[in-house]
């Protein structure tokens, strides 16, 4: 098949509307994180790379006559997503029933393997080099949200109906609580940015804004004025103060919850949780009909979502010795994984994801 890779800002008109057509007639690809919109995001915010490297779109087909989208972030030897770690969604958007070798892409791309962490589970191509996989937690409002209230309480989940006690009491005690979509406060946007850096110190976690580019890959989405992509910053203030924000990214149906954080000192009316709340009751009278949680096993994404999406990582290999290193250090992992040694069977599959975090934030 022939396939043409250019930088994201080399596609034509027609491919980029052929790209968000494909996206629109297939919902289990509706995500920000796959349309072409994304991809520029990106490689406007990392730079224009050295040579070779930097954000590239693989176009199945041809620009003359595009079948289907892949981007990737090609590096000396190896290619990941476009925006790792920043990325909750990976995919190949394609006409229905395209046939295509993965490998191919690889080659295309010039590099040893694509490796790949969040890859949608339903892609033909990529399902059978899936080495692992976990649960996306998704929100689907469809009906409105009285309809999903509804349903999560004959679920037997209580969220909703503590966050209205816990809404009634903070006001009795603090003041009003007062929320705002599309908020255009560039200090509550800094703010939330100071939040999620202290709470990634608190916890050991490396901090994604001290590399340079997710940052100005937030900023830039914040101040986006394009109709159909970009941030959205939600607040949630209490009296007069900042208690709870995200910066979501949105596209197609969907909101994709993405930088979210809150005031410590607010902690025990769990602001986030009301802000999550507002969030989709605001979503009946927009065109979003989706709150995509990403992944993660936290407590309240189980509680919230109503929809499960499963996504895999691996890789794809051509012959090369970086597809052998790929291969041995998964082997490692499943050994690892297979013995009866507790936490210390996890660590060949934390170090790894350690690893291609460092290589994303480079």
């Amino acid at each position: 098949m022939k396939i043409d890779v250019v930088r994201p800002w080399e596609l034509t008109a027609f491919a980029v509307e052929r790209w968000a057509a494909l996206q629109a007639a297939n919902p289990a690809l509706d995500s920000p994180f796959l349309s072409p919109h994304w991809a520029r995001a990106v490689a406007r915010a990392q730079g224009p790379g050295a040579g070779d490297r930097g954000v590239r779109v693989a176009v199945l087909g041809g620009l003359a006559d595009p079948k289907g989208f892949i981007a990737a972030r090609v590096g000396p030897f190896a290619a990941m997503p476009a925006g790792a770690p920043m990325c909750d969604y990976q995919g190949l958007v394609a006409e229905p029933g395209l046939t295509v070798d993965p490998r191919e892409i690889v080659q295309a791309l010039g590099v040893g393997r694509l490796d790949f962490s969040h890859m949608i589970e339903d892609q033909a191509a990529f399902a059978p080099l899936a080495r692992g996989r976990e649960s996306s937690w998704v929100i689907d409002l469809a009906d409105g949200y009285a309809a999903y209230e509804a349903e999560r309480r004959a679920a037997g989940v209580s969220t909703l109906k503590d966050s209205d006690k816990k809404r009634r009491k903070v006001e009795r005690e603090l003041g009003p609580v007062t929320f705002t979509a599309f908020s255009r406060s560039k200090a509550d946007l800094d703010q939330l940015i100071a939040w999620k850096q202290a709470q990634w110190r608190a916890t050991g976690q490396v901090d994604l804004f001290a590399a340079g580019w997710p940052l100005a890959l937030v900023r830039g989405l914040f101040a986006s004025r394009d109709p159909d992509f970009g941030g959205v910053l939600f607040t949630l203030h209490i009296g007069d103060k900042l208690a709870a924000a995200q910066l979501d990214i949105r596209g197609g149906r969907n909101v994709h919850s993405w930088i979210i954080s809150h005031d410590p000192a607010f902690e025990r009316y769990s602001p986030g949780m009301l802000l999550f709340q507002d969030i989709l009751r605001w979503m009946d009278d927009t065109p979003y009909s989706r709150l995509d949680l990403g992944a993660g096993e936290y407590r309240f994404k189980r509680e919230l979502s109503n929809v499960q999406i499963g996504v895999t990582h691996g890789f794809v290999g051509a012959p090369s010795a970086a597809a052998l290193m790929r291969e041995t250090a998964y082997a490692l992992r499943k050994a690892a994984e297979s013995l009866p040694l507790g936490r210390m069977s996890e660590l060949p599959g934390k170090a790894m994801r350690r690893l291609d975090l460092m290589r994303g934030l480079r």
